[in-house]
This record gives structure tokens, C-alpha cells and sequence, in this order.
């Protein structure tokens, strides 16, 4: 795959836009926030069944391909936010965990 962050922005943004042209409106930020309430309702159900708390027939061979699916249907609602805000996700996510280092080393660790 080989993408950098930037480019799966991008990729998004045109997958949105090419929404936006059979949706009945226009999603704002409530839109994406239901759906990405939706989404780690799916990521959670997929994570029970990958660790066997439903009592499901056998094994099923596909749950880490609806896992990763889930978890890239999560990440794409946080870009759409991140994109109805004007936010820059990739320099929020970095100076993020440079605060988080930060905290760390003061404590040692």
C-alpha cells in the first residue's frame, strides 16, 4: 500500500464528495457523528466475535478482514470530522503524542 496519511485523505475526500452526490443531504458534523457512533458499534461487535464472547457456530474466517474494514470505517468518520472542522488530523495526531511523550519523560518513563 505504501500511502502516506495525507494521500489517504485525499482518497477520502473524493469518496465523500462522490457521496455527496446520491445523499439526500449534505453530512455536517452530526451526520459523521452518528455514523462514527455506528461504526465502533460495528468494530465492537467484530471484536466480540474475535475474542468468542457471542456462541457462534465454529470459527469465522473472516472476522479480521471485518475488523480491519471496521476499524478503517472508524478512522474515515474522524477524517471526515477532521475535514468539517478544518483541522489538520495528521498535525493534531502528532503534536498529540508529543504532548503524551512529553508527560512521560516527566515521569520518568
Amino acid at each position: 500500500m505504501g500511502r502516506t496519511f495525507a494521500e489517504m485523505q485525499d482518497r477520502y475526500k473524493e469518496i465523500v464528495n462522490r457521496f455527496n452526490k446520491i445523499e439526500l443531504q449534505e453530512w455536517k458534523a452530526e451526520g459523521a457523528m452518528i455514523e462514527l457512533a455506528k461504526q465502533v458499534g460495528e468494530l465492537a461487535k467484530q471484536v466480540m466475535i474475535k475474542e468468542r464472547y457471542y456462541a457462534l457456530e465454529g470459527e469465522d474466517p473472516n472476522v479480521d478482514e471485518r475488523l480491519g474494514n471496521e476499524m478503517a470505517d472508524v478512522i474515515a468518520q474522524i477524517m471526515r470530522l477532521a475535514d468539517y472542522y478544518k483541522i489538520d488530523l495528521e498535525k493534531a495526531f502528532t503534536e498529540a503524542r508529543e504532548d503524551e511523550d512529553r508527560y512521560l519523560k516527566s515521569r520518568g518513563v
